[in-house]
């Protein structure tokens, strides 16, 4: 989670605020010392000096203490964002085809909500768990070297609190991981209720998903409070057992001072000045113990969102992209038409024992167009998907432009391909973001993919210049027309892989995609999925899935 760099500012974070927390001993020792000189009578002329050294102890006290959580507070900040970095990259490596690949709900409420956690567990309990290593540590000795008795009133004390710490917090952190999957559940359910709300009110099922997300909701909050009712109790246990070890302390020094108690120190009777010394030492040594209590809780909830972090982070296994999902745009290469050759393809979707290709060849030549016509389900869109890399073949082998397609070079060759599908996706953002996608591309390209796909005369005569997520403020047509723009906008593209574009269209803007599409296509390599006919018409050629699947059953 952490680089050696963030190591090195942890350990220079806690030396501060330890070493803030360590230079309460000559401020209690002065403390005790100007309070011993008053209720002697002694001379007044090192009170000053007394007093004016306890502020600038206080003030170095409070400088290493602020500047110390700003360093800890900046590294828990960056290593959060990196975690977030690394799962993002991983979720992209997520084929669309992957049946295995996390909820978005979920997947979001991890990396927004609940990565939000691991700042609290890095800034303070990490911090708080090395000051209650050595704190404690310092001020025992100190109240040894005047009185033994005292001191082992801290040594009996201080070890029952981490003792029932650790048995709260191994149920503080079950609780805490079942909250947070029943968050990423709900956040999953509601997602995908709020994408189908059409179907939901067609169905009128409006009350029944009403009802299973008050349930969710409920259940979300019984666990909620479970985990804060264990919060609490370990606060309340700390609390206890550091007043019981003050006031035992506190007894012995006040029976001590009046003659009671004459036994627990190293001869001589203690002063009034030793006393009070060792009062004020016996809270700020139970202090780095309460601060790790409250911070228990940020140690449960942080580690428990560390783990769904990791879990979301993993990028091996199958339905992998197996590669670096860079969106940088590489620089401007003049690319042929590549040639597509598949040879004895095999491929079922795992689970199924049915094969949707069985020893499947075609071959398509450099530039040339070729239209895949069938039924749904005859294997076109698996086919694309086979193509661009998105998924792995049970048996056989594809090459695009005379390089063989694998894991390794998938991501290389997906530089040269364009896909597009019936329902583009449209991020909320301006037209010009949406075409380049995070890319680096020159303004001049954007502007003529844009008059191409004639998306300036929408943002002239309509004023829209920014569009709502999924395309909110486009008709179906016009994001289409979007994502021609996009393939007009890169240079490198060669081979322009269609699933189905002018489906669900009117006639005439079916043809006006279909026309911008073969403009786009010249000199580029097309294999368009489709069910239109008149589209498969305009092709060099058409593959009929059909007659191949009853030529297999001959």
């Amino acid at each position: 989670m952490s680089g050696p760099l963030d190591i090195a500012t942890n350990k220079a974070s806690a030396a501060l605020q330890i070493t803030a927390s360590l230079l309460w001993l000559p401020q209690a020792a002065l403390i005790a010392i100007a309070i011993g000189d008053i209720a002697n009578a002694a001379g007044s002329e090192r009170i000053g000096w007394l007093a004016l050294g306890v502020l600038l102890i206080g003030i170095l006290r409070a400088f290493f203490e602020s500047t110390g959580s700003r360093m800890a507070f900046r590294t828990a900040r960056a290593a959060v964002t990196a975690s977030r970095n690394g799962v993002v990259t991983a979720l992209a490596a997520h084929s669309p085809l992957d049946q295995a690949r996390p909820a978005s709900g979920r997947a979001a409420s991890v990396v927004v909500e609940q990565a939000e956690m691991i700042v609290p567990y890095l800034a303070r309990f990490e911090i708080a768990r090395m000051r209650a290593v050595f704190v404690p540590v310092f001020i025992f000795i100190s109240v040894l070297t005047l009185s033994w008795a005292a001191a082992v009133v801290l040594l009996i004390a201080a070890p029952l609190i981490p003792i029932f710490m650790a048995l709260i917090g191994w149920r503080a952190q079950q609780a805490s991981e079942a909250q947070l999957i029943e968050a990423g559940g709900m956040n999953a359910f509601l997602l995908d209720r709020l994408r189908g709300i059409a179907t939901i009110r067609s169905l009128d099922a409006v009350d029944v998903t009403a009802r299973r997300l008050r349930t969710d909701a409920e259940s979300l909050r019984r666990r909620t409070m479970a985990v804060l009712k264990i919060a609490f109790l370990s606060s309340a246990v700390l609390e206890l057992f550091s007043a019981l070890g003050v006031a035992m302390v506190a007894v012995y020094v006040g029976f001590h001072l009046l003659g009671q108690l004459g036994f627990g120190t190293w001869g001589a009777p203690l002063s009034l000045s030793e006393g009070l010394f060792i009062l004020l030492l016996a809270p700020a040594f139970f202090e780095p113990l309460r601060e790790l209590s409250s911070a228990w809780h940020d140690r449960a909830a942080g580690r428990a969102a560390r783990d769904e972090l990791a879990r979301l982070a993993t990028t091996n296994g199958p339905g992998m992209l197996g590669s670096d999902c860079d969106v940088q745009q590489t620089a401007h290469v003049e690319r042929r038409a590549p040639a597509v050759h598949i040879k004895n393809l095999s491929f079922r979707y795992p689970g199924s024992e049915t094969p949707v290709f069985d020893h499947f060849d075609l071959s398509v030549a450099p530039g040339e167009h070729v239209a895949l016509l069938g039924p749904s389900g005859s294997g076109k869109s698996t086919l694309l998907a086979l193509l661009a890399g998105l998924t792995t073949s049970t048996s056989g082998a594809i090459s695009i432009g005379g390089d063989r397609l694998s894991d390794e070079s998938a991501a290389t060759l997906r530089k040269s391909i364009a896909w597009i599908g019936q329902r583009p996706h449209v991020f909320a953002g301006t037209l010009a973001s949406n075409i380049t996608l995070g890319r680096t591309s020159d303004p001049a390209n954007v502007a003529s993919a844009l008059h191409f796909a004639r998306l300036d005369e929408i943002a002239t005569v309509r004023g829209l210049n920014t569009v709502g997520e999924n395309g909110i403020g486009l008709s179906g047509g016009e994001a289409l027309r979007l994502a021609l723009a996009r393939i007009a906008a890169s240079a490198n593209v060669a081979l322009i892989l269609g699933d189905e574009p002018t489906a669900h269209l009117d006639a005439d803007t079916a043809q006006e995609i279909t026309d911008n599409l073969l403009t786009l296509a010249r000199n580029k390599t097309l294999i368009v999925a489709t069910h239109d006919l008149r589209l498969a018409a305009r092709m060099d050629r058409i593959v009929d899935f059909r007659r191949l699947r009853l030529e297999k059953a001959a």
